[in-house]
């Protein structure tokens, strides 16, 4: 099967690594054989699944750039089925080297051209810009997905993400598709946030993921403990609301949830 989804939000703190690193585990607690690829300098998802990115030495750096096999750089995780594909600050280069090289845009599609076959879902986590590594993260995948944090300036900066896949779709990925839009944060006690979710409901509509992400404390904890929710308290509200995110996910695509038992 080998689904592509990249988390994309040129925003910072809106939930999106948060979800690259629990959508993963979500599914990968479903049974499904899922790899999280990291091409964020920061290298927080590859923290959060419990390495340290300074002990980092082959990542998705060197795959890009020095064209190294990626499964010399992949390590498995806690979670059964769950893999990363880790990041480091080496990336911080990758954005100027990309620039002088042919066909520098689909340069991470070559890195999962290779081991997509292998893998049920593959989702990769983003640094919040519009450069070339979000270009080719967004080239290389089947769809994105956008957090949206239920805050005051929620909408700020999501026509120009939606320009910047309008471009990729006419110029070097006619197959992306949107996901869907999710909403992240959200604090049901307050009414900016309940009005944050009617507004991008009333905007875009049929592309909003039904699962809301709420504001939840072991959500926040579980990253410090290099653990994703599910393994730092699975009936945590967080826990819940990726495995629900997931089960959405694989109903969309007509994908039968194993952990769902036919009736």
């Amino acid at each position: 099967m080998g689904k592509i989804i990249t988390l994309a939000n040129q925003k910072g703190g809106v939930g999106k690594t948060t979800t690259a690193i629990n959508l993963s585990a979500s599914l990968a607690a479903k049974d499904f054989k899922t790899l999280l690829i990291d091409t964020d300098p920061q290298a927080n998802a590859t923290s959060g699944v419990g390495f340290d990115p300074r002990n980092i030495k082959t990542g998705i750096y060197n795959c890009i750039i020095n064209e190294i096999s990626p499964n010399e750089a992949i390590l498995q995780t806690k979670v059964p089925n769950l893999y990363l594909l880790p990041s480091s600050i080496d990336l911080v280069g990758a954005e100027i080297e990309l620039i002088n090289l042919p066909d520098r845009e689909k340069k991470l599609k070559s890195v999962v051209d290779k081991i997509k076959k292998d893998y049920d879902f593959i989702i990769i986590d983003c640094s919040p810009s519009l450069g070339l590594v979000t270009v080719n993260a967004l080239t290389a995948a089947d769809s994105v997905i956008i957090p949206v944090q239920c805050e005051f300036f929620a909408l700020e900066g999501l026509g120009k993400l939606l320009n910047t896949i309008k471009i990729v779709q006419q110029k070097l990925n006619s197959n992306l598709a949107i996901e869907g839009i999710l909403l992240t944060m959200y604090d049901s006690r307050l009414r900016l946030a309940n009005q944050v979710v009617e507004e991008v409901k009333l905007h875009f509509k049929d592309i909003v993921f039904d699962t809301i992400i709420h504001r939840n404390a072991k959500l926040s904890e579980a990253p410090s403990f290099g653990l994703p929710v599910i393994l730092y308290d699975a009936n945590s509200k967080g826990s819940i609301s990726y495995m629900e995110l997931a089960s959405e996910l694989l109903k969309k695509n007509n994908i039968k949830d194993p952990s769902v038992a036919s009736v």
